[in-house]
């Protein structure tokens, strides 16, 4: 996928409030401080199109991005640790509860995992309750640049071995790297290919 025009939409605090022109949609959410900023400004070509900060809890709604013309971006707030307080955070995880559970044209939520760190329990949690809701997702390992290969590889297998304590099979991964602009075009690939997908589906409805 070449993208050709990423804009910034704009922040929701509810999804009653999001665009309604039915157009896909993919999430991206992780740990707060996972890199998601990063990723989403490494995927759509753009420096500063995501904010970037070294404090935990910048995101704070449903952030709206347009792809070209086509499809949206939304960055959701992170779960885990923030600099905010126990209610707020309570608050963003029911808004990100129920957007993931109701937003009927989320095609894919993308979680994203430091692959630099043993698997956590939240990540796991959440992961589960995507199953349990039915939301269809994805891996996408993070910062894959700053270990030595072997203890990256070490990190993922562990990860998904924890997943397959719960799940029968693994959903699709995928290893990225911001600042080497590792896996880029793998994760547009498949965006690329559920939209595909999804707009052959829809003629065929209509």
């Amino acid at each position: 996928m070449v993208i050709t025009e990423a804009k910034y939409i704009g922040s929701y605090p509810r999804l009653e409030l999001c665009p309604k022109d039915e157009r896909p949609e993919y999430a991206f959410i992780g740990r707060s401080n996972v890199g998601k900023s990063s990723l989403i400004n490494m995927l759509c070509n753009r420096n500063e199109l995501a904010h970037t900060s070294k404090k935990p809890g910048k995101t704070q709604m449903l952030n709206y991005y347009e792809i070209n013309h086509s499809w949206y971006l939304v960055d959701l707030p992170g779960y885990g640790y923030a600099i905010t307080s126990k209610k707020t955070r309570d608050k963003w995880r029911l808004m990100i509860d129920y957007f993931l559970r109701n937003r009927k044209t989320l095609l894919c939520a993308f979680v994203l995992i430091d692959v630099n760190v043993p698997p956590q329990q939240i990540d796991i949690e959440f992961i589960n309750r995507l199953g349990e809701n039915q939301v269809p997702y994805a891996i996408v390992y993070t910062k894959a640049d700053r270990s030595k290969k072997e203890e990256l590889m070490q990190n993922q297998l562990a990860f998904e071995k924890a997943l397959l304590a719960h799940w029968d099979e693994l959903p699709e991964r995928f290893v990225t790297s911001a600042n080497e602009r590792i896996g880029r075009e793998d994760v547009l690939d498949r965006i690329t290919q559920i939209n595909k997908d999804f707009f052959e589906y829809t003629k065929l409805k209509q």
